[in-house]
């Protein structure tokens, strides 16, 4: 027992010196770190290592190492007593080891971490040094399926960062020119992307990038294949199954139309199929503005009976935009898109401006946010001098305003906002007339704070379980908080300035609050500004600053331990920086796009300036008033201007939209008239043939349906035999008619010419050929090609195979051209042309038969034949799509049908007019016809019966834009029947019909009202001569008048007569005039209804008149003011009085001040204002006044905006013309004249039969005679004065060329006309006296060609030629005999001439006395 307790004192003494040693072995250690552990790690690392510690598995074989570790201390500790010592010894022995290993590897591990340092500073020297770009991962090729996404990636290094440019096929990529999204380009730390989205067949290209730096250049090119993909879903992959597929996919039906609606109104976009979509046709897309549309509340998609639509239950003006409807197909997809316009909604004050739109929110913190917007596009009429905002909890209707005073840009700081709150937001703008509408209130938005994820960091484990470690839990020892760092000013304005700032680092666990302070520089006294309302956020924004001085701040942290040490002053900060509105984008230019549309463009910005969109602005020329196109800015520099009239003229100007509001406009377009752009024409189509010989054939066509805006001028025809591969074309030069008979003959082929698409009439003169080496029962097919001064249209599809067999039957051939005008709601007019070919005999009649469209079932729509090639078909069904056919009939019978008309649907097309019958102020009988839309070749082809013009004798033709008038000179029952007006080359039919019968003209035969130069007004009518019994009762407002001083009535009897004047026309001469006529038992009256516009315009004129009569009683003007530029470019106005007196005086005003320098001459009346040097300060409004106490009269000159323009331009080209003119005055000794043509490549012109030159001491001219294209070119005209060499030219071609040479034409018809007209030579004499009994002969010559008409007449009534009358005609000499000559001969005689030219009276007056009298005026 003693030896046991012994031994184990001795045993608890060595565990001591063990303990002890281990101990000291520990504090060396201690001494002797590890690189290592000579590493620190902040608690939040331990925090995180721990963590992983707690999640990791232990492995299977440290369990396994770990109990046989233990199993060995067990054993060494049952033979430590045993072996005491020696385990002592060898304690130390180890720790002496682990000494020298540990020394070994502490030395290794300062070397590895001396390396390591020394290869990033290397690295980093190398990057921060500068070098040429490297592509470290360069592009890769990528294939896609279509719809799909694809990024292109690569990685750079350079130093500096390099300038990155992506390219497609070559051309540079720029996302603001793609649609919306299609394109997103990112650099990001040298990785550079770029993302396509939603891939089409367009976008298989090579795709490069290319960056550049001071250094040097690098580029990285790859492919994108996108593929198509059919689908799997069907089973069939086969090319048979999808062909069928494809037969049978829905198209589109008819084509978007732009809609156009107003803010806070629903509006529905349809589209319309052919049949119904297919199973892969339903996966049905909107899109606007390249983002995908979903229903929602206040839009709903749907499908249903072969429609697609998208309705939008509230309208508002981000609802604006283009609208695109895709549809799957099996070649990928099928696409519409169409512009939908929101106008805004009815101002609740007249002249408030628009809503703004475009509400949206940015960085957004815990009680503060920024709010944006764009301005409206309509102002109202004044500028918009500011914008109020409100705000709402979502949810709530209770609107708070956040500013008191309007904010002058479209973006502004929300402040004092609650943490974990959800608002939305509003914009009304303000002018100096009201408030506008509210806009659309701004999507929701939640305050938080923003760097809350940062603070947390989510460790995952266990299959989707997560630790989340939040950085305030570690930062507990931080009590009062660290100043806040990089204190800046995120945006300055002129209403506010926004100060932004970073947390300190580390925060601490308490919620922080900030303190700003202002110190005006070079004040050094710094004072807090928010001290009642810390800030919660690293954000503040001031709004009373005072403008113009600069300011410096800084900001203090503070929690519940207390308030921190400032932080560093931000730099100098101006405020009240008023913010410029951009420019505006110049060059814009307006083009032609169809009969509704205008097509416009413009150039950026440049200087890098980049708009928030543009504003597009038109007006009709002739008004004041500037209408809104868009009201949601367009970001592209194109944009089709839909609905406007068609023949109207517009300008257009555009505005660029910005943060400060709307820039100044852009200069005018030019005027342009609404019509379609010029394009080639579409493929005939319907070949038929017409007749047939053994060696010829006559093929028919019917025209293009597009005819592209312009005149057909001609068709190229091919033929080709089925024997032979080729095409041989059949006519080298177009010919007009779309009948022809084609040359069948092998030729070789030869190339077709135009010469620029200008066809003159000698390309129409066109023969037919007729064939040669054909060989009877061969097959041809043809095809065509129409050209207009566009140029060559499409290629036809080839026609059916005709057999060249000669046609003997007896029966007639098909008619041809059938074609359909003047379609109504229920009728129709139905034309065509004869058979060419007629058979046993000539054509006696013709039989019509219909067919509804889809079916096979023809209808004979006439019992019997109708003689004529017209027909008007009645009695059709409204919307109901119709097909026509004709045959011809003769003595052997029915010939063959023709070939079926268009199909035509009867229903009267919007815009629509009818022919207006009429009288006009002349008292003609006219009928009038306006075309919705018309070409600039476009004519008016009248005809009468549906036969061919109306006699040119009998009726006169007006043009005036689109307005045609058709006058009749004398009415009579000649001019009975149907008229019918059609206008060519358009592509719908534009016609009507009007039929005048007698009624009509007895209706049509009335009052008229005359306004005579005194003012006096004349109501008349004429009726048919009256016997002198007939009676006349003048009712007026249901009492009859009686003739007085002021209301003449003079009644004329012989010549029926009837009419009233009118002194002083005024309103108690408002009211109806009825007018009681009775001669025996005839009776009849006429109504005339003096009111309302009628009554206003006749009294305007009136009064007019009356007071023009009274100024020229006195001193008047009779040449008002006007300007002229002088040879020594002086401006000169002058003006000239008549009616003058030597008391009569003259003045001169500018703007409403007399003006001193003018010169008057009382003898002429001539009265001028030099102004030697003209300046800015001379534009403005100019008088001239001449009066005396008879009266005064003036006359003004407006030299202001465009007309004092246009005497600056006037001014600047004589300045040039009179330099070159004073060269040829001070040498005209020396001077040449040189006239260049380029069509002639620079060859001196020289005087020819055709040209003439020759120069005055004041001009030099060159006159060219008979012009023709060959005349075309750029003409300089050369001076030389001995030393130097002066130019002018000129460029005579294009639309310059053919307004030249339309005046010449006008001028020579004009010179033919007057040539060529009826006349009377000479001959007559003015009075002629004779006796009775006696025989008269009266002779004159007349001239004209063709020869003239010739109507005598006597006393104004046409002389019938019979018994003692007798008129003889030889050569120009014309005779008329009277034989014995009686009192009742007495009379005024005339000769009337008239022939196409022109025409002219001659007048005698014969006087008959008896035997014995004295002839009057013979007495003496």
């Amino acid at each position: 027992m003693g030896t046991r307790t012994l031994f184990h004192l001795r045993e608890e003494e060595q565990k001591e010196e063990r303990q002890q040693s281990l101990q000291m072995s520990s504090t060396t250690r201690k001494k002797f770190k590890t690189s290592e552990e000579e590493e620190t790690f902040s608690p939040s690392e331990l925090s995180i290592a721990a963590a992983l510690a707690l999640t990791s598995e232990i492995s299977q074989d440290y369990k396994l190492r770990r109990e046989a570790a233990i199993l060995e201390l067990e054993q060494r500790g049952q033979k430590r007593v045993r072996f005491g010592n020696e385990m002592e010894k060898l304690e130390k022995e180890v720790i002496r080891n682990c000494r020298l290993l540990r020394a070994r590897a502490d030395r290794k591990a300062l070397r590895r971490k001396a390396v390591e340092k020394a290869r990033v500073e290397k690295e980093y020297m190398e990057l921060r040094s500068g070098r040429a770009p490297m592509f470290w991962i360069p592009l890769r090729v990528h294939a896609v399926w279509e719809r799909m996404e694809v990024t292109l990636a690569c990685t750079v290094l350079a130093s500096p960062p390099p300038h990155v440019t992506w390219y497609k096929n070559g051309v540079r990529i720029d996302p603001r020119l793609a649609p919306a999204g299609k394109y997103r380009i990112k650099n990001k730390f040298g990785m550079l992307t770029l993302h396509i989205s939603r891939c089409s067949m367009e976008d298989s290209a090579e795709y490069s990038v290319e960056v550049k730096n001071q250094y040097g250049e690098a580029y990285s090119f790859a492919t994108v294949l996108v593929r198509k993909y059919y689908g799997k879903e069907s089973g069939f992959d086969s090319e048979i199954y999808r062909r069928s597929l494809k037969a049978r996919e829905a198209d589109f039906a008819f084509p978007l139309k732009p809609l156009f609606s107003r803010e806070k109104e629903p509006f529905t976009l349809s589209c319309y199929f052919s049949s119904d979509l297919l199973e892969h046709q339903q996966d049905i897309t909107w899109f606007r503005d390249g983002e995908l549309l979903q229903s929602s509340e206040c839009r709903e998609l749907k499908y249903q009976d072969q429609e697609a639509s998208l309705t939008v239950s509230c309208a508002y003006k981000e609802d604006e935009g283009f609208y695109t409807i895709r549809v799957p197909s099996l070649d990928g997809y099928k696409e519409q898109t169409t512009y939908v316009f929101i106008r805004d909604a009815a101002a609740e004050t007249a002249g408030a401006p628009g809503a703004p739109l475009n509400v949206k929110c940015h960085d957004v913190n815990k009680d503060c946010l920024m709010l944006s917007w764009v301005a409206p596009s309509d102002n109202g009429g004044s500028p918009i001098l500011g914008y109020y905002i409100e705000r709402c909890v979502a949810g709530s209707e209770d609107w708070v305003p956040c500013n008191e005073k309007p904010v002058k840009t479209c973006r502004y700081p929300i402040v004092g906002l609650a943490e974990g709150q959800t608002y939305q937001f509003r914009v009304k703008a303000v002018n100096k007339n009201g408030i506008s509408h509210p806009s659309k209130t701004s999507d929701p938005v939640t305050t938080y704070d923003p760097s809350k994820d940062k603070r947390v960091t989510v460790i995952p484990y266990d299959e989707g379980r997560t630790i989340e470690i939040f950085k305030d839990d570690l930062e507990g020892h931080i009590k009062i908080p660290l100043p806040p760092t990089n204190v800046h000013a995120s945006e300055v304005r002129e209403d506010y300035v926004a100060l932004a700032w970073d947390e300190p680092d580390p925060r601490g666990r308490e919620p922080l609050h900030y303190y700003v302070e202002k110190m005006i520089v070079g004040s050094n006294s710094w004072q807090m500004v928010n001290l009642d309302t810390p800030a919660n956020s690293p954000r503040f924004a001031l709004f009373d600053l005072v403008k113009g001085k600069s300011y410096c701040f800084r900001v203090r942290s503070v929690n519940k331990y207390g308030i921190s040490e400032p932080s560093l002053p931000s730099e100098p900060i101006t405020a009240g920086a008023t913010l410029a509105t951009l420019p505006p984008p110049s060059q814009v230019l307006a083009f032609r796009d169809t009969k509704t549309s205008v097509v416009l463009q413009w150039d950026k910005l440049k200087d890098g300036l980049e708009p928030l969109g543009y504003y597009i602005y038109c007006r009709e020329t002739g008004t004041e008033e500037w209408e809104t196109v868009n009201n949601k800015p367009v970001t592209c520099n194109e944009f089709t201007v839909p609905g406007l009239q068609p023949g109207k003229e517009y300008v257009f100007c555009v505005k660029s939209v910005s943060e400060a509001g709307l820039s100044e406009s852009s200069p005018e377009t030019d005027p342009i008239v609404v019509r379609p752009a010029i394009a080639c024409p579409s493929a005939p189509h319907g070949f038929v043939l017409l007749s047939c010989g053994k060696t010829d054939m006559t093929i028919g066509w019917k025209p293009p349906k597009r005819k592209g805006g312009a005149k057909i001028l001609g068709y190229f025809l091919d033929q080709h035999d089925p024997s032979e591969p080729d095409w041989h074309e059949v006519n080298i030069q177009p010919i007009p008619q779309r009948v022809y008979t084609p040359k069948l003959s092998s030729h070789p082929h030869k190339t077709r010419t135009t010469q620029g698409c200008t066809i003159n009439n000698n390309l129409f003169a066109f023969l037919n050929p007729k064939v040669s080496n054909l060989e009877e029962g061969h097959l041809y097919e043809f095809r065509a090609c129409a050209m207009n001064m566009a140029g060559v249209g499409e290629v036809s599809e080839p026609s059916d195979l005709f057999k060249c067999e000669e046609w003997t039957m007896p029966e007639p051939g098909p008619p041809y051209d059938v074609r359909c005008s003047e379609v109504r709601d229920s009728s129709l007019q139905l034309r065509w042309e004869a058979p060419r070919y007629t058979g046993a005999g000539p054509v006696t009649g013709y039989y019509v038969e219909m067919c509804e469209e889809g079916s096979e079932e023809w209808k004979q729509i006439t019992q019997r034949p109708i003689a004529t090639t017209h027909m008007k078909v009645s009695g059709l069904e409204t919307g109901k799509c119709y097909i026509f056919r004709v045959k011809a009939l003769n003595k052997a019978g029915t010939g063959p049908p023709s070939l079926p008309s268009d199909p035509v649907v009867a229903k009267t097309k919007p815009g629509t007019n009818e022919i207006e019958l009429g009288v006009d102020e002349e008292g003609f009988i006219y009928m009038a016809f306006e075309a919705p839309e018309k070409n600039d070749s476009s004519e008016f082809i009248w005809s009468k019966d549906y036969e061919g013009p109306p006699d040119a004798d009998r009726v006169q033709i007006e043009e005036k834009g689109n307005k045609s008038k058709l006058i009749l000179k004398d009415p009579s029952e000649k001019d009975l029947g149907v008229y019918s007006v059609e206008v060519t080359d358009v592509d719908d039919d534009i016609s009507a019909s009007c039929t005048l019968t007698k009624e009509v003209i007895k209706l049509l035969s009335g009052w008229n009202i005359d306004v005579l130069e005194k003012g006096e007004v004349r109501l008349w009518l004429e009726v048919e001569k009256l016997s002198p019994n007939a009676e006349l009762h003048l009712i007026f407002n249901d009492k009859e008048l009686t003739s007085t001083p002021t209301h003449k009535i003079n009644f004329v009897k012989g010549k029926g007569l009837v009419e009233l004047i009118i002194q002083n026309f005024c309103d108690d001469d408002k009211g109806t005039y009825t007018a009681q006529l009775q001669d025996g038992k005839a009776k009849n009256q006429f109504t005339l209804i003096l009111a309302d516009e009628c009554f206003a315009k006749v009294a305007e004129e009136a009064a007019a008149k009356r007071r023009e009569w009274k100024k020229k009683q006195g001193p008047h003007f009779i040449e008002n003011l006007k300007w002229k530029v002088t040879e020594n470019c002086e401006v000169l106005l002058t003006c000239k009085a008549t009616n003058l007196r030597k008391d009569t005086s003259f003045q001169w005003f500018f703007n409403k001040k007399a003006r001193a320098g003018g010169v008057f001459d009382p003898q002429t009346g001539i009265g001028t204002l030099c102004i030697k040097k003209i300046t800015k300060a001379d534009e403005g409004q100019y008088k001239a006044v001449v009066s005396d106490d008879r009266g005064e009269d003036y006359t003004q000159l407006d030299l202001t905006k465009g007309a004092f323009e246009d005497l600056l331009k006037e001014l600047c080209r004589l300045s040039e013309v009179t330099e070159h003119t004073t060269l040829h005055e001070t040498n005209s000794e020396v001077l040449t004249l040189t006239g260049y043509s380029n069509q002639h490549r620079e060859k001196k012109l020289e005087s020819r039969d055709r040209l003439k030159a020759g120069s005055t001491m004041n001009q030099i001219w060159l006159h060219i005679l008979n012009p023709t294209d060959a005349d075309k070119g750029k003409y300089t005209l050369e001076l030389f004065d001995g030393n130097k060499s002066y130019k002018l030219s000129t460029d005579l071609s294009g639309q310059a060329f053919e307004d030249a040479l339309a005046e010449h034409r006008r001028l020579k018809e004009a010179a033919v006309a007057e040539k060529c007209r009826a006349r009377v030579v000479q001959g007559l004499p003015d009075v002629a006296t004779i006796m009775e009994d006696k025989t008269l002969c009266l002779t004159c010559c007349v001239s004209g060609e063709p020869y003239p008409e010739i109507t005598w007449f006597k006393n104004e009534k046409v002389i019938i030629f019979k018994d003692r009358y007798k008129m003889d005609v030889k050569g120009t000499v014309v005779t008329i005999t009277i034989e014995k000559v009686c009192n009742e001969d007495t009379g005024k005689y005339s000769i009337y001439v008239k022939n196409k030219y022109g025409s002219e009276t001659g007048q005698v007056t014969i006087s008959v006395y008896k035997h014995g009298e004295i002839p009057t005026g013979m007495e003496e």
